[in-house]
């Protein structure tokens, strides 16, 4: 995954990237100062955030995000680098498939086969 970073004002231009390669963050961005931020939005440590959809159910409060997976990048990269001055867009790489489930022929919804009767 990749996280490419932007200011707010101007979302077309690209000033900086940073590409998880599955242990650590992997920066990249020509200013020297862009780099340097990009290196502490990916420091090493960890990152608390508010958010529900990470504590366990009857909490409350901060979640603290260890680093080390591709969470904590994706939660580094919102929250510190918002600090920073910057707004992220996330890139995967993984190329996109096809659902079996989604299929009407085989499923039957796709003329093949009758519809189901419902039920009165």
């Amino acid at each position: 995954m990749r996280a490419d970073f932007f200011r707010p004002d101007a979302s077309d231009e690209v000033v900086g990237s940073a590409t998880w390669d599955g242990q650590r963050a992997v920066v990249d961005a020509e200013d020297d100062k862009l780099r340097d931020a990009l290196e502490r939005i990916f420091r090493p440590s960890s990152v608390a955030v508010e958010d529900r959809s990470t504590r366990p159910p009857g909490t409350e409060g901060l979640t603290v995000i260890e680093p080390g997976d591709l969470q904590w990048f994706r939660t580094a990269a919102l929250v510190r680098g918002a600090r920073e001055g910057l707004a992220v867009r996330f890139v995967t790489t993984a190329p996109g498939g096809w659902d079996p489930a989604l299929d009407p022929v085989a499923y039957g919804w796709g003329g093949r086969k009758p519809a189901l009767p419902r039920e009165r």
